[in-house]
């Protein structure tokens, strides 16, 4: 489990094919100071497991499945990425609850710096269909953000100097490919709500 709030930048530095897969290579020099083999860690809003850390980087390897439904095969050496370690229990949840469960990919549809303001705007495919409302929140790429507004078949975040100086989403304009998750506690009620349904119904569950 994650929080959104992005720990460091780093660098692809291979992405090499392997048999499981594909083989990913981050150079985040510093950090973590003495990473474990085995620790979970969020690249890009992809739950990820660290094989290996050595003089080139983190080493990760990425399974078919997981190059399919996120933007991680589309990386190449050179590209930043956000990383974050997995939460600690007793540590403050700055941003939201996210589990690293990338739900599908999306476009940038446009980004709007009218007034020194930086808003976004994202595709909403229907994989999230029930699960963007203003104020709530979603993870892009990663990153913890809140739904400033939605529409037909797209949201808008808006983006603080923050947010915009320690992570990868100011390179993130128009026509650019996004990892989203949708908020787990609104998947969690949207899961429960179906079920209820059905079973008031006696039908199958209702379509979303």
């Amino acid at each position: 489990m994650f929080t959104g709030i992005i720990e460091r930048t780093g660098r692809v530095e291979a992405c090499e094919p392997v048999p499981s897969g594909r083989r990913l290579v981050v150079q985040a020099q510093g950090w973590p100071e003495r990473p474990q083999t085995g620790e979970s860690i969020c690249v890009n809003g992809c739950c990820l497991t660290l094989v290996l850390a050595d003089a080139r980087g983190l080493h990760f390897e990425a399974v078919p499945q997981t190059l399919e439904r996120t933007t991680l095969g589309a990386l190449v050496a050179g590209d930043l990425v956000n990383l974050e370690r997995a939460m600690r229990m007793d540590a403050l949840l700055g941003g939201h609850l996210v589990q690293g469960h990338v739900d599908t990919t999306a476009e940038v549809l446009s980004v709007d710096r009218t007034g020194g303001g930086w808003r976004t705007r994202i595709e909403a495919p229907r994989e999230l269909d029930g699960l963007l409302v203003e104020r709530g929140s979603v993870a892009v790429d990663g990153v913890s953000l809140t739904v400033a507004a939605c529409g037909e078949r797209w949201f808008e975040v808006a983006l603080i100097p923050e947010t915009l100086a320690r992570t990868t989403l100011a390179g993130r304009l128009d026509g650019s490919r996004v990892n989203l998750e949708g908020d787990a506690l609104a998947k969690l009620v949207a899961a429960q709500v179906r079920l209820q349904w059905a079973a008031l119904s006696g039908s199958a569950t209702p379509a979303r």
